[in-house]
């Protein structure tokens, strides 16, 4: 597994430099005394099939000084279907049906515990092979083992799902992972409750674009997923009038990501493309941080709103007194006091506004419609009503104070 992989562990580092998952599995092999550049130095590289999603595995084959040796590894229960035997002890076995439902029983329990397996076989020639297409090489392989590791879910992971839920954000998880891990990590996110929520790329081959649209409403883990699936997704969620962000790193996911509403693209382990493709890059890769961004964007607009508000109902008022004083033929304030109340009331109150904190029950809300105006919701009517009420007071005030100072009103 440390030679089947493009991670790169220089001589003396303790870490290697890759994608995670093969880095994981360079840095256990240089623990347990196997690091990558001397098996490298042994055993060269000279051909390889790139890892691909839609066949989920990768192949490299290596020279040991004239003899040629083919390591593949990938999703355990594709890599059996490709294996003639299987490694015991030393010994190379003709696999049986039973021998594979053992390993896949093996396989689920290991998945079940939320464990991403990764399945290793090899592959011996007498002869350096004409061709390294994976259609050519990636079969009659004898399976060697597996292995399993675990992503663990950062601890604000936990919190952030929760807030999502609590403000009407909907998470969902797509994976190229088994089904079963998919499953334990989902119920231990608490992004679903059931099994039955989860469902697999091969079952979403079987469904029409229709039938979809009606699985995506219940279902919210998705695993064993190939790129076009991910396109599907999201247009199935978008054809139900919601707004769809979806996350990604790799060149794969650049066109759901550029399919969604809102496309994230991840800072430290996204390519180029998927950046190129995306609105919004995660400096940090953290989920948690996009829950973050939602609640800020909601206090800025709840803000704007605020300060909308507060000016087009002050000025509305300015609008109605001057008039009332011009149907009446008096001067209520004069050209210096209105230009002085409009640079009052135009900046220092709207910066508060507009800086004002996030309200307690801001990630408790709902998500607005799309559609929804920026003086909805009774904001326009607020607006107006104030304007009115600020208006009949300054002109009340004018006449109480004009009676106040000559003890009697006056006629006009």
């Amino acid at each position: 597994m440390a030679l089947c992989s493009d991670a790169e562990l220089v001589e003396g580092e303790t870490e290697s430099v890759g994608e995670p998952t093969e880095c994981a599995l360079v840095n256990f092999a240089n623990k347990i005394g196997l690091p990558k550049y001397r098996l490298e130095a042994e055993a060269p590289r000279i051909g390889e099939a790139p890892f691909d999603s839609n066949r989920k595995m990768m192949s490299t084959v290596h020279d040991y000084n004239g003899k040629f040796v083919q390591y593949t590894k990938g999703a355990c229960e594709i890599l059996l279907d490709r294996c003639s035997g299987y490694l015991d002890e030393g010994k190379i076995i003709p696999i049986t049906d039973e021998i594979k439902t053992e390993i896949k029983r093996v396989n689920k329990e290991f998945a079940d515990k939320a464990l991403r397996v990764l399945g290793v076989s090899f592959k011996e020639y007498s002869n350096k092979p004409e061709s390294f297409d994976d259609d050519k090489i990636e079969n009659d392989l004898i399976f060697i083992g597996f292995v399993g590791m675990i992503d663990p879910c950062r601890p604000e992971v936990y919190e952030a799902i929760k807030e999502c839920k609590s403000a009407g954000v909907r998470p969902v998880m797509i994976t190229g992972d088994h089904i079963d891990t998919a499953t334990a990590i989902g119920k231990d996110l608490q992004i679903i409750t059931e099994s039955s929520e989860a469902i697999t790329g091969s079952q979403l081959d079987k469904l029409t674009d229709i039938e979809l649209i009606e699985v995506v409403k219940t279902c919210s883990v998705f695993a064993r997923v190939q790129p076009e699936h991910k396109t599907r997704i999201v247009r199935a969620l978008k054809s139900q009038d919601l707004v769809v962000a979806m996350t990604g790193d790799g060149v794969n996911d650049a066109p759901s990501i550029k399919a969604a509403d809102i496309g994230v693209s991840m800072g430290i382990t996204g390519t180029d493309v998927t950046k190129g493709a995306s609105d919004m890059v995660l400096a940090d890769d953290n989920f948690a941080t996009i829950v973050n961004a939602v609640e800020e964007g909601r206090k800025i607009y709840d803000n704007i709103r605020k300060v909308l508000q507060f000016q087009l109902s002050t000025n509305m008022a300015e609008v109605l007194y001057i008039f009332t004083a011009s149907v009446l033929g008096v001067t209520i304030v004069s050209p210096a006091q209105l230009l002085w109340i409009n640079m009052v009331t135009d900046s220092t109150p709207g910066l508060a506004l507009g800086m004002e904190k996030a309200e307690g029950d801001l990630m408790k809300r709902k998500p607005r419609q799309s559609n929804e105006g920026i003086f909805s919701n009774g904001a326009g009517t607020d607006m107006i009503v104030q304007g009115l009420i600020m208006a009949i007071i300054v002109v009340m005030s004018f006449f109480i104070g004009q009676y106040m100072e000559l003890g009697k009103w006056r006629s006009f």
